[in-house]
């Protein structure tokens, strides 16, 4: 396949983003807690986690509503 202009997200453990669609308990906000080919995520709700491959990431993301690095 080859590569494509867009640019890639950049998201280290411990960002905090906003989807685009609410979880089952109501939440929108997200911790990442893994990174890699696979996005590990963490709900900020009910603390669920969850897995989502990287183009899905990409697909529903809405902000970050905190860096890492802050």
């Amino acid at each position: 396949m080859p590569a494509s202009d867009e640019p890639v997200l950049e998201v280290e453990v411990g960002d905090r983003l906003q989807l685009a669609k609410t979880h089952a308990c109501g939440s929108r906000e997200w911790q990442v807690t893994r990174t890699g080919a696979d996005i590990g995520l963490l709900c900020q709700g009910c603390g669920r986690r969850v897995l989502l491959d990287r183009r899905a990431l990409e697909r529903r993301f809405r902000g970050f509503t905190a860096r890492a690095a802050e």
